[in-house]
C-alpha cells in the first residue's frame, strides 16, 4: 500500500553510491557535405543586453554565461528543441511561425534549413525513429512533415494536415513510420508515412476524450499488428486506442478508476508497459498497460499556497540497470525522485528561485542509461544531477527567461536549449 501522507512529508535517505553503466558509446555523424553548408549571416552582437539607467528602476540582468555556443535565428520565443537520432542537428520551432534546422557540431551553429508552411506558433516537432522524417505542428492546427536528403543537408515538404483547430503534441512511434497528435477538442489523430504512395495515411480518428487532448505515448509491441497508443485529457480520462481498428483497448475515468478524484491530466510518459501521469492538481498515477488497471495514485505535493504550483509538468524514468527510479518535476520548483518498487520517496532536489520568474521545472529526462538527470526550469536555467545522492553536477546558465525545452546531444554531452527570449544555447558538460 502506499502511504497516504504527501510525498514532502515521507523522508528516506538515498542509499550508498553504486556502480553503474556509462553512458552507451554511440557514434554520431554528420554527411560530409554537410560542412560546405553556408550559414546565414548573424548579428555580431551579445544575445545578453543589460537595461541601465539613471534616477529610474533598473532592470538588473544576470549577464552570467556559461554555454559553449547560440543560435539565435528565431525572432521571437523559441518553445520546442528536438534532436536528430543519428546527425548532430536540432530543430526549434517558435513564436515566429517558423521551425528551424541547425547543427550542433561546431562553433557556430550552421543553419541548414527553414521549415516553411506554418500559421501561428511552432509548439511541436518531432523526428521519425530513423530520422528520415521530420514532423512539426503549430498553434493554428498545421502539420507539416518533410524528407531529409542528401545526408540531412536539404529537408523537402513530403505532406501537410491541417485537421485540428489546435495542435497540442506529436509523437513518433519507436520504430515504425507512424506519428499521432492531439488536438483541443479532444481528437487523437495517427497517421502512416507512407513512401511508397509518397503520402500520409489517415490510420485513426478517435474522439473519447471531451476535453483538451494533452498528450500521447504509443506502447511499442513485438506483435506488428498492434499498434497501441494511450492518450490523456484535461476532463480527467485516460484512453488506451487500437489503432488500426480505432477501438478502445480500456479507458480510464476518474470517478470510477482514480477513487474520485478528478485530475486534469498534463503529462504522460511510459517505461515499456508501465504508464506514468501527472495533473494539474499535483496528482501521480501509474497504470499498467497489459491489465489497463491503476496500480498506483499519490498525491505529490500539499499546501501549495497557489493550486498551479500543484502541476506536475515534467516526468522521466530511470534507464540505469537496477536503478529503479521515476523523476518527477512540478511548476512549485520541486524534483520528486520515486522508488518505482516500493513507490515510497526516494530524494527530492529544489531549484533556484528567480526573482522575477517562477522556478517551474518545464522537462526532465535522464540521459541514456544512466543515473544522471537533466532539467530545465522557468527560472533559466538548465541542471544536471546524479539521482543516486542528488548531487548538483551542473548547472547551466546565459539565459534570462524561462526555458521551455532541451534536446541532449552528443552522447549526453552536450545541453541544447528553447530559451522564451527567442535563443537556443548550447552547453558542454562533463559527463
Amino acid at each position: 500500500m502506499v502511504d497516504d501522507k504527501p510525498v514532502h512529508e515521507i523522508v528516506e535517505s538515498a542509499p550508498e553510491e553504486e556502480d553503474f553503466l556509462e553512458t552507451n558509446e554511440i557514434a554520431e555523424e554528420i554527411g560530409e557535405d554537410a560542412d560546405d553548408i553556408v550559414p546565414e549571416d548573424d548579428d555580431d552582437g551579445d544575445h545578453d543586453m543589460n537595461v541601465d539607467g539613471e534616477g529610474e528602476n533598473v532592470l538588473e540582468i544576470d549577464l552570467s554565461n556559461n554555454s559553449w555556443t547560440y543560435f539565435d535565428q528565431h525572432e521571437d520565443s523559441v518553445f520546442t528543441i528536438t534532436a536528430h537520432p543519428s546527425l548532430p542537428m536540432v530543430v526549434t520551432g517558435a513564436a515566429d511561425h517558423k521551425a528551424k534546422l541547425w547543427t550542433t557540431h561546431k562553433q557556430p551553429p550552421t543553419f541548414v534549413s527553414d521549415i516553411n508552411g506554418h500559421k501561428e506558433s511552432v509548439i511541436a516537432a518531432k523526428f521519425t525513429f530513423n530520422g528520415e522524417f521530420l514532423i512539426t505542428g503549430d498553434m493554428a492546427g498545421n502539420i507539416q512533415v518533410t524528407k531529409a536528403s542528401k545526408s540531412g543537408e536539404k529537408w523537402d515538404q513530403f505532406g501537410e494536415l491541417n485537421e485540428v483547430e489546435e495542435v497540442l503534441w506529436i509523437e513518433t512511434h519507436p520504430s515504425l513510420l507512424y506519428f499521432a497528435f492531439g488536438a483541443v477538442d479532444g481528437s487523437v489523430w495517427v497517421y502512416q508515412i507512407d513512401k511508397s504512395s509518397k503520402s500520409l495515411v489517415n490510420i485513426m480518428s478517435g474522439y473519447s476524450h471531451t476535453l483538451d487532448c494533452t498528450g500521447g505515448v504509443f506502447i511499442e509491441s513485438n506483435d506488428e499488428n498492434n499498434l497501441n497508443l494511450v492518450t490523456i485529457s484535461e476532463e480527467g480520462s485516460v484512453v488506451s486506442w487500437n489503432c488500426f481498428t480505432s477501438a478502445i483497448n480500456y479507458k480510464l475515468q476518474p470517478h470510477v478508476d482514480f477513487k474520485g478524484v478528478e485530475s486534469p491530466w498534463v503529462t504522460i510518459q511510459n517505461n515499456k508497459n508501465i504508464i506514468a501521469i501527472g495533473g494539474r492538481n499535483g496528482q501521480l498515477s501509474i497504470i499498467n498497460n497489459d491489465s489497463g488497471k491503476v496500480v498506483h495514485s499519490m498525491m505529490t505535493l500539499d499546501g501549495a499556497e497557489d493550486q498551479a504550483e500543484l502541476s506536475v509538468e515534467a516526468l522521466s524514468w530511470c534507464k540505469a540497470p537496477s536503478l529503479n527510479i521515476l523523476a518527477v518535476g512540478l511548476v512549485h520548483g520541486d524534483i520528486f525522485l520515486f522508488d518505482t518498487k516500493l513507490w515510497r520517496l526516494r530524494n527530492s532536489i529544489k531549484v533556484d528561485k528567480h526573482p522575477d520568474y517562477e522556478n517551474a521545472i518545464t522537462k526532465l529526462q535522464f540521459i541514456g542509461q544512466t543515473p544522471y538527470l537533466v532539467g530545465s526550469s522557468s527560472n533559466g536555467k538548465v541542471y544536471k544531477w546524479d539521482v543516486r545522492t542528488g548531487e548538483q553536477l551542473f548547472v547551466g546558465v546565459g539565459h534570462n527567461m524561462p526555458i521551455f525545452d532541451f534536446a541532449i546531444l552528443d552522447n549526453g554531452k552536450k545541453i541544447a536549449t528553447a530559451g522564451d527570449e527567442g535563443v537556443s544555447l548550447v552547453f558542454e558538460h562533463a559527463q
